[in-house]
């Protein structure tokens, strides 16, 4: 992945050289900015530069050649209006069923090429007024959301825009700027190639779902140096398309806090994850996992290397899952390599503080160890879990639930459920739970307890070529 530098610099260095400023200036309308953009397009390419103040906008395009460049000061906000969102086209796939990804957008881009938006300013989606005028909109009868959500009372997210919605382009570069505030996802990418996201800053609480970065069926990706702070998963790989997948992608250098998880791999998972690169990861009061790799619909998840998380005060470690919810469709788990990771598990919510948190399970249960869990029939291959330090909190109680080692079989497989560390209930072990594995190696691995748990550190049901060196529990 040494190649990104180089080849982004010889990529847009021609843009860069040729490039022509065009300059937007306070109080001009959408219409204005969108004719400055397509302008700069036409010409060969160029710079809109926002200059300091503030835009409030409705939907812009990106077109191929061109760059938004937010100087210091400068401030994009998002309409608060629903009408002035529109869908950006996708390609039907099989996963559009799971009807989670929104195909509006603040910012969008369909098919260009050498795109980019950079800076030091900001960009708001003002998206928790957004959310709720969609939501009175519904309620009216004015703008009905066939999908609205009536358990949780929300509108869906394939009503509420997200950041930024790029679709099927190449050669894009997102670098430097602030983001806030979107109203369903932040940075959405789907079909795209050649992408570069630098020292991002992105800050996406304002509603539910409020992921930070989606990956969907892309192909050459840098994530480096961002700071991530959602709602929802902070960095998430997606893949709607059996015919695609996610790969070449490497993510490294970030800080991430989320309601969720920080780095995840599905749920929707239809097409490949191949050759995945994760370095550098730090994660802060994290509900869920501050790894999950998850293949439910089929897809084959391979060749996938993490190095060097650092979590802390983070609901789950580890969470590998080779599930099947999508019909006869089986995936692959395999060749996993997951080296220096260190972990401190809280006993309370990690996320207690935020406003918005994570849907809590709804039964008692112990703290829940780190599964890794494929299904009967179609085990997880060739793991390496190296180097790696968790700290659990203990406490367990037998009055709370208890699920003797005699009765480890009972612990049920869910094969067609939405994965999750805690779907399977109540475990038997309190550091690691294998199930359904072909070769898993654990080398120096050190799990503690702050408190006595009166479960065992692990335990291993249809494993089958565990190695274990120097595995310490205490």
């Amino acid at each position: 992945m040494k190649r990104f530098s180089l080849f982004f610099f010889i990529l847009f260095l021609p843009m860069l050289l040729a490039a022509k400023d065009y300059h937007a200036v306070t109080g001009m309308d959408t219409g204005a900015l969108q004719a400055l953009i397509n302008k700069a397009s036409r010409g060969g390419g160029g710079r809109v530069v926002f200059s300091k103040g503030h835009y409030l906008i409705g939907q812009l395009e990106l077109k191929s050649g061109v760059e938004l460049h937010l100087e210091e000061g400068a401030m994009l906000l998002g309409s608060t209006s629903p009408f002035d969102y529109m869908p950006v086209d996708t390609k039907e796939t099989a996963g559009d069923r799971l009807k989670d990804n929104s195909h509006r957008g603040l910012i969008v881009a369909k098919e260009a090429k050498g795109i980019a938006i950079t800076g030091q300013g900001v960009i708001d989606g003002q998206g928790q007024t957004l959310a709720l005028n969609i939501d009175s909109l519904h309620h009216k009868g004015v703008l009905i959301d066939p999908n609205y959500n009536e358990r949780r009372q929300r509108p869906s997210e394939l009503v509420r825009p997200t950041l930024l919605n790029i679709v099927g382009c190449e050669d894009v570069c997102i670098e430097g700027v602030s983001l806030c505030n979107s109203a369903g996802w932040g940075l959405s990418f789907n079909s795209c190639s050649g992408v570069v996201l630098r020292h991002l800053d992105i800050l996406n609480r304002a509603y539910w779902n409020n992921d930070g970065i989606d990956l969907t069926d892309c192909r050459d990706v840098l994530v480096t140096g961002c700071r991530v702070n959602s709602a929802d998963d902070g960095i998430c790989l997606k893949s709607y398309d059996p015919d695609s997948g996610n790969e070449n992608i490497t993510i490294s250098d970030c800080e991430i806090r989320s309601s969720a998880s920080a780095i995840k791999f599905g749920s929707a998972s239809y097409g490949a994850f191949r050759h995945i690169r994760i370095r550098g990861i730090r994660v802060f009061d994290t509900f869920r996992s501050a790894l999950a790799i998850e293949s439910v619909d089929g897809a084959v998840i391979e060749d996938v290397v993490a190095d060097s998380i650092a979590a802390v005060n983070t609901g789950n470690a580890l969470f590998i899952r080779l599930g099947q919810r999508s019909g006869n469709r089986k995936g692959a788990v395999r060749h996993i390599r997951i080296t220096n990771l260190t972990a401190q598990i809280p006993f309370g919510r990690p996320d207690i503080d935020y406003d918005l948190r994570g849907p809590e399970v709804d039964y008692f249960h112990n703290i829940h160890p780190a599964p890794i869990c494929g299904i009967p029939n179609n085990c997880i291959e060739d793991v390496l879990l190296e180097n790696i330090r968790i700290v659990y909190p203990g406490r367990a109680s037998k009055g709370m639930a208890y699920i003797p080692l005699w009765r480890k079989g009972d612990v049920p497989e869910r094969e067609e459920k939405y994965p999750e560390f805690t779907m399977f209930g109540e475990l038997p072990s309190w550091g690691f739970y294998l199930r359904h594995i072909r070769g898993i190696a654990l080398k120096n691995v050190q799990l503690s307890l702050e408190a006595d748990d009166f479960r065992p550190a692990l335990v291993e049901e249809d494993v089958e070529g565990l190695i274990m060196e120097n595995f310490q529990s205490k």
